[in-house]
């Protein structure tokens, strides 16, 4: 057993998405993604074939959805986004790191 911190271990200058797979098994998959101001590229959308349970540990966001309905969500909020849901990042806090604990089911 290894006992560990979501906000620890964070690097000073991060360039690009970080995305850290804490476990994986029997088809669940728990990842720690760190934003810096990063969004989802222009016209890009995730559409996952599992379902995927997000919380937002630090910092704010917006998820936006293929019919255009966005979510603003800030620190303690989570949400569940159904397999091959249309969705991408459209905004996180610029400067700021945010913190995100996803379930992949």
């Amino acid at each position: 057993m290894n006992k560990s911190n979501m906000l620890a271990s964070i690097p000073t200058e991060i360039k690009e998405e970080i995305f850290e797979e804490i476990l994986s098994k029997d088809g669940v998959k728990i990842e720690r993604i760190i934003s810096y101001g990063h969004v989802t590229p222009e016209g890009k959308w995730y559409e996952q074939k599992d379902s995927e349970w997000v919380m937002l540990i630090q910092g704010e966001a917006i998820l936006e959805f293929e019919n255009s309905k966005e979510v603003k969500l800030f620190a303690g909020d989570y949400i569940n986004i159904p397999a091959l849901k249309k969705h991408r990042v459209s905004w996180t806090k610029p400067n700021f790191k945010t913190i995100w604990l996803v379930v992949h089911y």
